[in-house]
């Protein structure tokens, strides 16, 4: 099958690195998969003229609003994969409600990430509850050999000579959802008292008026650092030298980033939201704060108790071999495709 893949593209963020991956499973099953970036489109018309001209027969999108808006009133059979902020935000506005409501009608089927995003889902639109499945992230890391940890930090002002530094990574795309200033003040007042504790703001500018103001918090706060973006493998690489990954976002889908870290066995400590306690379970699989002064206090404790810290990654690894395989992701998106024919 020809089958068109629309998503929100942008480099290095979460719905970018899931098309992806399902185009990587489509083309291992012999389809042609082409991904389309969802915001190069404005309404439904463009993508009809593109998939009669482009003669696809099929599409699926990433994101019941961003994507999906676009194959309303479709010629061709698509399916939905959740994005996350569809159905934790978006749904709160009586608009887009509308219009995800009508594409969920038509589409062959929807893809949720966990069970409670489809309950969220399925509360609004009882109708499509049969047609939504749940298939959980699939992971796979791959480190690059050559990363050069010692010129990163250099890059990043971050004394190299400390065999004490405790470095902390925040992976997110630059926009208010992901909250990335949330820990600035209270990591910096804790770095201003040891000084081997620094934190790493690393992700693309989506908002650009967001970034800069970003910039302008960060510059001011000593031990945080706004790193350059880098391709998915040297941040891997990156992740592996790191203390802990962190996520302090107000609302998400299921973060890569973290499943990544707990694949790579790195610790997590994340923000109690129902994205993340979802995939973390506290002080067995990551640590969950709910608010920055407990953030500081659960990394002290990980940083002094290196026992907890080994049995957190291991049963972290366990879980993501176990939830999170690529293959049965990859055995997953095969099969609904053929929903499609």
């Amino acid at each position: 099958m020809r089958l068109l893949l629309l998503a929100c593209l942008r480099a290095q963020t979460g719905n970018a690195t899931t098309a992806a991956r399902i185009q990587n499973h489509l083309h291992a099953a012999g389809h042609i998969c082409v991904l389309k970036d969802a915001f190069m489109y404005e309404s439904p018309t463009e993508i009809a003229n593109l998939t009669s001209t482009e003669k696809f027969n099929a599409a699926l999108a990433i994101h019941l609003y961003k994507g999906g808006r676009l194959l309303q009133g479709s010629r061709i059979p698509f399916g939905i994969i959740f994005g996350g902020t569809d159905v934790n935000e978006d749904i709160k506005c009586e608009e887009k409600h509308r219009v995800m409501g009508a594409v969920l009608r038509e589409a062959r089927f929807a893809v949720a990430f966990t069970v409670k995003m489809k309950e969220l889902a399925a509360a609004e639109w009882p109708d499509a509850r049969k047609k939504i499945y749940v298939q959980t992230q699939g992971i796979k890391t791959t480190p690059s050999e050559t990363f050069d940890w010692y010129r990163f930090l250099q890059n990043a002002d971050i004394p190299t000579d400390t065999g004490s530094l405790h470095m902390f990574l925040l992976i997110c795309g630059l926009r208010r959802v992901k909250d990335p200033l949330y820990l600035v003040d209270v990591f910096s007042d804790w770095h201003s008292n040891d000084p081997s504790v620094h934190l790493g703001i690393i992700g693309p500018a989506v908002d650009p008026l967001f970034t800069s103001e970003v910039k302008e918090k960060v510059k001011r706060a000593p031990g945080v650092h706004l790193l350059q973006e880098m391709p998915q493998d040297d941040l891997h690489a990156a992740m592996k030298r790191c203390f802990a990954v962190v996520n302090s976002s107000i609302s998400e889908g299921m973060s890569a980033a973290i499943l990544e870290a707990m694949d790579l066995d790195i610790p997590v400590l994340a923000r109690n939201i129902p994205g993340n306690a979802a995939i973390i379970k506290h002080k067995e699989t990551g640590l969950l704060f709910s608010d920055p002064q407990e953030f500081v206090v659960l990394s002290k404790s990980l940083m002094n108790d290196p026992i907890m810290e080994r049995e957190i990654v291991t049963r972290a690894k366990d879980y993501v071999k176990k939830h999170h395989s690529w293959e049965s992701e990859r055995k997953a998106y095969q099969n609904l495709v053929l929903r499609l024919q």
